[in-house]
């Protein structure tokens, strides 16, 4: 057996996932949105399913879902791209894999940025490269430009950039967007961009992609998601976008992995990037004020939350709300409560950070509500 997988544990989502369906507690764990998300793009994709083609669409997309993705870009971040330039995948994921699988041979090296989605280092290694690790630390979470540097060496072939992050629920600024283009054009590295939480953003605040900075047009792959853009996560189409060369050979790691994505899905996607900028906006309005509720409950309860620019998610600062407890075991003792919330020490590979728990937001009210409420309930055994 291959013993990248043979020895690996259960995803931690899907792991407090399953506590919170075995328990009954609430699940701000993983990170999924209540609700149905925007009808037109369902009943396009409903029509599509009924009226459409369901055999193999095109290996690298539809047509019309590359356009739209070409142009929903142009429209909201200034993007010049082409339908050529997009290749959509079955979800983000799948476009983190064909990636790495396009860039990465055996000995690369590639930098990442702990903490981190848990898919990274598995699949650069899978791949034969070797994950080099900058720490971020609470509560700033910014990138070292001197940790940065001390990383690169002469086998170094890519970087992989989160913005916004997931778990910190952090957005890198103009100048350090810019200070990563410089080194990757010194470097000469290429740039695996996950953004597929540019459209959940708050306070008026928008993302900026890497791609767009002198320099990063030939060398960047930015990696989409209808599922966060919509709050569809289980649609899983997303999408990758690159320079004409670089985007062919993305497609050619693409066929190996799933081929294709679900033709009405992609229907149902293009529909979204068309007509639902409005409900896009609306969403967005929607998840800040989940943000500001579960805030306020969370320092009702005497607990310290620390900033969210982006994401889904809103974290709490264990040491700094006075309880000893890791944050390992402070998500069980917040189990037995009644509520399931993430470690953060899990996005680390090694010498985690151990005092962060992560809360999902994007619940209806009164779902937050009631988890705030158990979470009162039960601060005293929570130290």
């Amino acid at each position: 057996m291959n013993p990248l997988y043979a020895g690996m544990g259960t995803t931690i989502f899907e792991a407090m996932s399953a506590r919170a369906r075995e328990t009954g507690a609430i699940n701000l764990g993983q990170g999924f949105a209540d609700g149905r998300g925007p009808e037109p793009v369902l009943q396009a994709a409903a029509r599509a399913l009924l009226t459409k083609s369901n055999q193999y669409p095109p290996m690298p997309g539809l047509p019309e879902l590359r356009q739209a993705v070409a142009d929903h870009y142009a429209r909201h971040q200034g993007l010049n791209l082409s339908a050529e330039e997009v290749i959509v995948t079955s979800g983000a994921t799948e476009a983190l894999a064909a990636a790495i699988f396009t860039i990465v041979s055996p000995g690369d090296e590639v930098i990442c940025f702990p903490p981190l989605y848990d898919a990274y280092a598995p699949l650069i290694r899978q791949a034969g490269g070797v994950p080099v690790f900058v720490r971020l630390q609470p509560p700033e979470w910014r990138i070292d430009p001197a940790a940065l540097a001390e990383a690169v060496t002469s086998r170094t072939r890519a970087l992989i950039l989160n913005n916004p992050l997931n778990p910190t629920a952090t957005m890198s600024s103009a100048g350090e967007l810019a200070a990563i283009a410089d080194f990757c054009v010194a470097h000469d590295l290429i740039a695996i961009c996950d953004e597929v939480w540019e459209h959940v953003t708050f306070d008026g605040a928008r993302h900026l992609p890497l791609i767009g900075f002198p320099g990063m047009r030939e060398r960047t792959v930015k990696i989409g998601s209808a599922g966060k853009i919509f709050a569809l996560t289980g649609f899983k189409v997303g999408w990758m976008c690159a320079a004409p060369p670089l985007a062919r050979l993305l497609a050619k790691a693409h066929q190996f992995l799933t081929f294709t994505t679900p033709p009405n899905l992609q229907w149902g996607v293009a529909e979204g990037l068309a007509t639902q900028d409005d409900w896009v906006q609306a969403a967005r309005h929607g998840f800040q004020a989940g943000r500001d509720r579960l805030k306020a409950g969370l320092e009702a309860a005497g607990l310290v939350a620390l900033p969210s620019a982006a994401t889904y998610f809103l974290s709490v600062d264990l040491a700094a709300s006075g309880i000893a407890l890791g944050d390992v075991a402070f998500c069980k003792r917040l189990i037995e409560a009644g509520v399931v919330a993430i470690p953060v020490s899990a996005f680390y590979p090694d010498e985690p950070v151990t005092s962060v728990v992560r809360f999902c937001f994007v619940k209806e009210q009164s779902t937050l509500d009631t988890a705030i409420e158990r979470i009162v309930a039960a601060r005293a055994a929570l130290s």
